[in-house]
C-alpha cells in the first residue's frame, strides 16, 4: 500500500494543503489550481467560466481574480454576490469547492494596486473596443491591429484601466475531496462558523 499522505484524515493538514495549493497557484503558471471554474448567476441565468487566480489570502479568507468590467459575469455578481469556485488537480487527486460572497472593485486602491502589477502585455485584454461577448459579423480579437501585434507601450496600455476590475471573493466555506484507492475522503470548512470542520461522505 502506498504511503498515506499527511492530510488524509487530519483537518489541520487538509487546511494547510488547500492553502498551499491556492497560494502557489497565484505565481505558478503550471498549477492546476491557477485556472478554476468561477460560477455565478442571478434569478434568470447561471453561468460558469475559467478565470485566472490572482490572489489567495488565508489570513483574510479571500481569493480574487481580474475581469473586464464589461463582462456579462459582472452584472450577475452585482445582482447576486453569492458565487462559487471549482478547483481540481488531477496529479494531487484533490478537488476544492469554494462558496463566497464577491465584491467588484473598480478604480479604487484594490484595482490600482492590481493594475500596477499587471504587465503591459497582459493589459491587452482590456484594450478591446467592445466588451467581451459582443456580437461580431466576422472573426475578431476586438483589438486594433497595433494591439494585436503588441506594438504599444505601457503608457498606451493605461487606457485599458477604465475597463479593468478586480473581483474579490470572501470565502464562506471550503469543501475538500481527496481521491484515494483505499477510500476517498471529503470534508468541509465553515468559515462563517470559526472554520468548523465537518467530515462528509464522499
Amino acid at each position: 500500500m502506498a504511503d498515506q499522505v499527511s492530510y488524509y484524515e487530519d483537518p489541520k493538514e487538509i487546511e494547510k494543503k488547500i492553502w498551499e495549493l491556492l497560494t502557489q497557484a497565484v505565481t505558478n503558471r503550471t498549477s492546476n489550481f491557477r485556472t478554476p471554474v468561477f460560477i455565478c448567476g442571478n434569478g434568470e441565468d447561471i453561468d460558469g467560466r475559467v478565470v485566472v487566480l490572482r490572489k489567495a489570502d488565508q489570513e483574510n479568507s479571500f481569493v480574487q481574480f481580474h475581469s473586464d468590467l464589461r463582462s456579462s459575469k459582472i452584472p450577475k455578481v452585482q445582482s447576486n454576490p453569492n458565487c462559487a469556485f471549482l478547483f481540481y488537480d488531477k496529479e494531487e487527486k484533490i478537488q476544492v469547492r469554494i462558496k463566497s460572497i464577491c465584491t467588484i472593485h473598480q478604480n479604487d486602491a484594490v484595482t490600482k494596486e492590481a493594475w500596477s502589477k499587471t504587465q503591459h502585455i497582459s493589459r491587452k485584454c482590456y484594450l478591446v473596443k467592445d466588451g467581451p461577448g459582443t456580437l461580431s459579423e466576422t472573426p475578431t480579437s476586438g483589438l486594433e491591429k497595433k494591439y494585436d501585434s503588441f506594438d504599444y507601450t505601457k503608457e498606451e496600455s493605461e487606457s485599458g484601466y477604465k475597463n479593468f476590475c478586480v473581483v474579490r471573493c470572501k470565502i464562506k466555506s471550503i469543501e475538500w475531496l481527496y481521491l484515494a484507492a483505499k477510500g476517498h475522503r471529503r470534508g468541509i470548512f465553515d468559515l462563517e462558523n470559526s472554520k468548523k470542520f465537518t467530515w462528509l461522505v464522499p
